[in-house]
């Protein structure tokens, strides 16, 4: 039946594919239309190849962007409809939410094809004796040959064989089973894992060498690893910052309960890792995307172009946030190459160095520090931070600058506001250890409660 139930838990996994596949791709249409509608230079034809000379296709494809802006603007409506009835209206930021909602017709074809792989798994072993693909059955009979006559079990090498039989019935009973979904079950309740997890343990005492012992971390590096990464590689959005936490949480859980097993030597575990960079890098490379607009486009906040900006910018800050959820799990290099240089230094400080200075400027600085893991610079020497965070510090110190002659020739009030923001700005410059910009901010501007603001950050 090997053959059947591998055939099943790829229908399951194309199926969970397509979803998520759609979801992005909405996400990334999206982007397109309303980049597509408030650039003042685009040529709205390149958008839609292979046109007739009637311009029928010209129709048809205007016609699709007509139907994507409906529905996206019917998502957003419903969104801030629901926050306003929960009273999380007033903080929130356009571009922080996770948009998985999904049309009743989606809902209905996924749950029909999601019913119809468990109606067939189900018969998997409708002619088969229980004896034989009962985890519950298949253990008694191992354990009773183990108790008594023990020297032959353990010349045979079941230990060893034990993960191998057990596989395909466990990857079954995990057909439907993703860490993404909050009503997902912790494997660890299930019952393959409850049914197995005393196996051997009987009163004597176990040998050194007893490959009993490892039975459920070898089944974990053998089953569950494997279906994380497909997961990992396939349905995980990094850009869900519910996903990422769920799927951060279940790695960790993994790391400190298997340590034997989930580590950087196992092959695993290795695949696994890879896994979640590639899609990390994939989000990268297919999923951020930041527009650029005159200064004087975007005075007005109350346009097209200063929300889809706005909306990205939050987006990016979103996705630092998620990438950074992974610090303790992936090396501080790897994630440094990909939130720093990959997202920071590439898209978000972009964003900064086309938004007004000011305090919205500051609130953003705020939000991305806010993202960093304080680890990083518990242990630096000297006054310079991290070097990868040398074009933000730069970005910093030059905000500062900004503000204080922009408040030349204002009133007391305005000027009294902008060595506020300043002080702010030395704070937020000492809290990443950044001191050499945050001392030379300070005396350029004639900030005499340096250590204050230091010691207070």
């Amino acid at each position: 039946q090997v053959p059947l139930i591998n055939e099943l838990e790829s229908a399951m996994h194309q199926l969970y594919k397509q979803r998520a596949s759609r979801l992005v791709q909405r996400r990334q249409d999206d982007i397109k239309d309303e980049s597509s509608e408030f650039s003042s230079h685009s040529n709205k034809a390149l958008m839609a190849p292979n046109l007739d000379s009637f311009g029928r296709d010209r129709a048809l494809y205007q016609e699709q962007v007509k139907r994507r802006t409906a529905e996206r603007e019917a998502r957003r409506a419903r969104r801030r409809q629901a926050r306003e009835q929960t009273g999380k209206m007033a903080d929130h930021l356009e571009g922080l939410s996770s948009d998985d909602e999904e049309t009743s017709t989606d809902i209905t074809n996924f749950n029909m094809e999601r019913d119809r792989i468990l109606k067939e798994s189900s018969k998997v072993f409708e002619d088969v004796l229980e004896s034989f693909y009962s985890i519950d059955c298949i253990k008694s009979q191992f354990e009773a040959w183990r108790s008594k006559y023990f020297a032959s079990y353990k010349d045979a090498y079941i230990g060893l064989c034990l993960p191998k039989l057990f596989n395909p019935l466990i990857r079954l009973q995990l057909l439907i089973w993703t860490p993404l979904e909050g009503k997902c079950r912790d494997f660890e309740t299930m019952l393959w894992f409850e049914s197995l997890l005393f196996y051997g343990c009987e009163e004597q005492e176990q040998e050194k060498d007893d490959a009993d012992i490892s039975l459920l971390p070898t089944i974990v590096e053998r089953v569950v690893l494997p279906k994380l990464t497909v997961i990992s590689e396939n349905i995980w959005d990094p850009f869900s910052t519910t996903q990422t936490s769920r799927m951060v949480a279940m790695v960790q859980k993994l790391v400190d309960g298997y340590p034997s097993v989930v580590n950087a030597e196992n092959k695993n575990t290795q695949m696994l890792l890879k896994a979640l960079l590639l899609r990390m890098r994939r989000t990268l490379d297919d999923d951020v995307f930041m527009p650029l607009y005159p200064k004087n486009v975007l005075e007005n906040k109350n346009s097209g172009p200063y929300l889809f900006f706005q909306r990205q910018f939050w987006s990016s800050v979103k996705l630092l946030g998620n990438f950074l959820q992974w610090c303790g799990i992936l090396s501080n290099k790897t994630l440094q190459e990909l939130s720093i240089d990959g997202l920071l230094n590439r898209y978000i400080l972009m964003a900064f160095q086309n938004s007004e200075y000011g305090d919205d400027s500051i609130k953003k600085a705020q939000s991305v520090i806010a993202c960093f893991p304080k680890q990083w610079f518990a242990n630096l020497k000297g006054d310079k931070t991290i070097s990868q965070l040398e074009n933000f510090c730069r970005y910093l110190v030059h905000l500062a600058d900004t503000i204080y002659r922009n408040s030349i020739g204002c009133s007391d009030v305005e000027k009294r506001n902008a060595r506020e923001n300043i002080k702010q700005i030395i704070k937020l410059l000492a809290s990443i250890r950044a001191l050499d910009h945050a001392v030379a901010v300070a005396n350029d501007h004639n900030v005499k409660e340096l250590k204050i603001l230091i010691e207070g950050k």
